[in-house]
């Protein structure tokens, strides 16, 4: 199925989230690298709602990343930063964004 050209990389946050500032860095560099847009979105649950992991009551986890296409499709990419025993895996979240711009 064809989704059309990653053109942006959308990341919904708060400040308040663990690891938010960092995820977002990682974002912004990511996007950059890559050749499209980066937007941020400040807990934007409806934003979330409509295209985000949701939990079995409707209520979302922040923050989360999500990649637009030229075809206006929004797919999502990762939930919270992934861990690895009990510390969090930043490189592991980097090629998961990479492989969703690819």
């Amino acid at each position: 199925m064809y989704m059309g050209k990653a053109v942006k990389l959308i990341f919904v946050g708060a400040d308040w989230a663990p690891f938010n500032d960092k995820l977002k860095r990682l974002c912004q560099e990511v996007a950059a690298a890559k050749g499209v847009e980066f937007e941020e979105k400040k807990e934007d649950y409806v934003f979330l709602t409509k295209y985000g992991e949701t939990d079995e009551l409707g209520g979302a986890d922040i923050p989360q990343v999500f990649v637009q296409f030229d075809d206006g499709t929004i797919k999502h990419v990762l939930t919270k930063v992934p861990v690895v025993g009990m510390n969090p895996d930043f490189e592991a979240a980097r090629k998961k964004l990479e492989e969703a711009l690819a």
